[in-house]
């Protein structure tokens, strides 16, 4: 009904299939019942952890929303999953048996979902889908434990598992905002304390504290010894990402499908913590975009949750079994003592990485081109720590971004100051200097910076176009070939040489500067401008006219299709 909907038609599409599926199914069943004598009924069931939990999951979206407005439009996109979940797990429950039970049960569920993967419009149909394999996996997976029938998985992470497995192997990422939501969910301050906060009841009520505290003690803990041992940190934000933080609160520890004993639930989120690690490194080394760390493993977690308890209530383990010391003691009050534990691990963990998620926000809002905003967020943190390098370095690069060069220049000294070996802020230095004509100055700082680590092809590189610049091609030239020993086969810097050889008098190599530019153009699929533009210069200098004037226009084609 809405014109965001009707106006796309990839989406009316999306909705008129489900919405057509749903009918069809419905009156078979319809005709099936009324032909066999059954009587479909309906039984509300307001269950209190689907109430709790859907609350915690909406205060986030509306928080995070705020911030990416993005998750407002597309609001009215999750109402119709709701729709479908309801319609779907219906129909599912009359094929099966009379009954359906009628609660809250559908809103954790696709909250949970789309707290970490959408499908964008032109692929929504998907979005149904994953939802449907959620509801009919636990509906008709099962298997009898405690005596009683349940379903296995977590009906949220099983579907966002096995579509994370069919995005990964048809590399197909991009038709999902995937990378977008695990890096937005950082835009608002305060988010870990929401995400806390707003567990804190589920918490309260259903025992679960013990698997995010072991969950988040296990990263914490592991993130920390890397940095220790390595000397940098295991993942490029917080030593726990914001994402991650999420999915240890809201996506694997569901009552249904953990263990049920105490050391059971605390080895369950031990695990869990651990594969976080294990795939991001594991996703890292592949290529393959790390956010789905968080999403792959829980279903096998799940099935392993009997042989968890088995091992938890085990003469070997029982003795470690923190439900054995705190027996004498009710369910709630025991839920009392692992939420005061997880309360003082949280305290401390934000008393000693405030500065580091302030700076990770910042930059987060800086590489989305969201650069006003990432000042802002500098200002506040140098603010509250006046020595922090790398918020003066970042600072310095977001107002170099913004035009205001002058304003960088102390900044990015200062951060030299705190840190002479801070590479990106020297580079930055050197172009912020080059911009106000201090380009002896901006000489020096590059000059360092390659003494410093002679393998930084992009501080040879930067260093070439200042030689440019200044009418010094034999040390431009130099330069460059400094860049092409790190990288050989690196179009701006092949491009670069070329645009010498073929116009500086100097140096002139005309037949030299259409082999290099040649390979430049082949390389980038002639679809780097340098490229492009030694390639005419090149053509040009050696008398072929026609191809230079193609290789020029080329150049104008795609400098136009690039500019902002």
């Amino acid at each position: 009904m809405l014109p965001s909907s009707r106006n796309d038609p990839n989406l009316l599409w999306a909705f008129g299939g489900a919405g057509a599926g749903l009918l069809v199914w419905g009156a078979g069943l319809l005709a099936t019942a009324a032909r066999q004598g059954r009587t479909l009924v309906v039984e509300v069931s307001l269950r209190k952890q689907h109430i709790v939990q859907a609350c915690a999951q909406a205060s986030i979206f509306i928080y995070w929303g705020y911030y990416w407005r993005e998750v407002y439009d597309f609001a009215h996109l999750i109402a119709a999953q709701l729709a479908f979940a309801y319609a779907f797990d219906a129909l599912l429950t009359w094929s099966r048996r009379d009954t359906y039970v009628l609660g809250f049960g559908p809103f954790p569920i696709i909250f949970s979902i789309n707290l970490f993967l959408w499908f964008k419009p032109d692929w929504f149909y998907l979005q149904f889908l994953m939802v449907a394999v959620g509801f009919a996996a636990k509906e008709l997976i099962r298997w009898t434990k405690d005596g009683r029938s349940t379903h296995i998985f977590n009906p949220s992470s099983f579907p966002l598992s096995i579509f994370s497995i069919a995005l990964i192997l048809t590399g197909t990422t991009d038709h999902t905002w995937g990378v977008d939501i695990a890096t937005t969910q950082l835009y608002p301050p305060y988010i870990f304390l929401l995400i806390f906060s707003a567990s804190l009841p589920g918490q309260y009520l259903f025992g679960v504290a013990s698997m995010t505290l072991s969950a988040v003690a296990t990263t914490y803990g592991l993130c920390l010894a890397y940095g220790v041992v390595t000397g940098s940190p295991f993942f490029v934000d917080p030593y726990i990402p914001i994402a991650v933080f999420l999915g240890m609160h809201l996506l694997f520890n569901d009552p249904s499908t953990s263990p049920r004993s105490d050391l059971g639930r605390v080895l369950f989120g031990m695990l869990y913590g651990s594969s976080v690690l294990v795939l991001f490194a594991l996703l890292g080394q592949l290529g393959i975009p790390t956010f789905y760390d968080k999403l792959l493993a829980v279903p096998f977690l799940n099935l392993m949750i009997q042989l968890i308890d088995r091992l938890a209530r085990s003469p070997l383990l029982r003795g470690f079994d923190p439900g054995a010391m705190l027996e004498r003691l009710l369910p709630i009050r025991r839920n009392l003592a692992y939420m005061a534990l997880w309360a003082a691990l949280f305290a401390v963990m934000q008393s000693l990485d405030g500065a580091q998620i302030a700076l990770a926000r910042a930059d987060t809002l800086l590489s989305k081109g969201r650069v006003v905003e990432s000042i802002e967020r500098y200002r506040a943190l140098l603010e509250a720590e006046p020595d922090h390098p790398a918020a003066h370095a970042n600072l310095g690069y977001a107002l170099v971004q913004e035009g205001r060069v002058q304003e960088a220049l102390p900044l990015l000294s200062r951060a030299l100051a705190l840190n002479p070996g801070e590479r990106e802020a020297q580079m930055n230095l050197a172009v912020a200097l080059m911009q106000v004509g201090q380009r002896e100055a901006a000489v020096q700082a590059l000059q360092g910076l390659v003494a410093l680590d002679p393998t930084d092809a992009i501080a040879h590189y930067n260093l070439a176009l200042i030689f440019t610049t200044i009418g010094d091609p034999a040390a431009a030239i130099e330069a460059f070939n400094g860049a092409l020993r790190v990288r050989p086969d690196w179009p701006p810097a092949l491009g670069g040489l070329a645009w010498l050889h073929a116009t500086d008098a100097r140096v002139y190599n005309p037949e030299r500067a259409l082999q290099l530019a040649m390979r430049a153009a082949e390389l980038s699929e002639s679809r780097d401008l340098v490229a492009l533009d030694a390639l005419a210069a090149a053509y040009a200098a050696v008398g072929r006219f026609e191809e230079a004037t193609e290789a020029a226009e080329a150049a104008v084609t795609l400098a136009i299709a690039s500019a902002p």
